[in-house]
């Protein structure tokens, strides 16, 4: 990993570039393709500020912290990277085991979907348009129904745009 450290209003001592690089190498065990990592630390009046931009598969990871002092900046800096770190090691864990299920069932080693979850729905006979105000208020993706005018069981769902789309049964 390319460490690059540049200082603003501020001279770079010995010991601050060990220890900016010592809290930043062991990102190197979570995240092995790290290219570079460029910090800026600065100092204006009593604000002292660290920044941090890595360049890990293509993507970006950023962080700042500004506090009375700069090893705590570089502290607080180093904790929201290792937030934003875990994130993108859990969504290369579950790009992974979803990848393995998906080459399992090639295979043909497919095991059937079972039901986690079981909710049961009060199905109260209702408008179009009281509907889709009750799913506005419950905040989901769809919202399953009784048709007042038809008397079938509908289903109306939130669309990509914005808009509602309803499912009727054919008669």
């Amino acid at each position: 990993m390319n460490i690059i450290i540049t200082c603003r209003h501020m001279d770079l001592t010995k010991t601050l570039r060990e220890y900016t690089e010592e809290k930043l190498g062991r990102f190197r065990k979570y995240l092995g393709n790290i290219s570079e990592t460029t910090v800026t630390l600065s100092v204006e009046k009593y604000r002292h500020t660290a920044e941090v931009l890595m360049k890990v598969n293509g993507s970006l990871i950023q962080a700042e912290s500004t506090t009375g002092e700069m090893y705590s900046s570089i502290d607080e800096v180093v904790e929201k990277l290792a937030r934003q770190v875990k994130k993108v090691k859990d969504k290369n864990v579950s790009f992974r085991k979803t990848r393995s299920r998906t080459a399992a069932s090639l295979q043909g080693e497919e095991t059937p979907p079972s039901i986690i979850k079981n909710k049961s729905y009060n199905l109260k006979p209702m408008s179009v348009e009281e509907a889709a105000m009750q799913m506005d208020l419950s905040d989901r993706e769809f919202f399953v129904f009784t048709n007042a005018s038809s008397g079938d069981m509908n289903v109306l769902y939130k669309r990509n745009d914005g808009n509602f789309g309803l499912i009727e049964p054919i008669k």
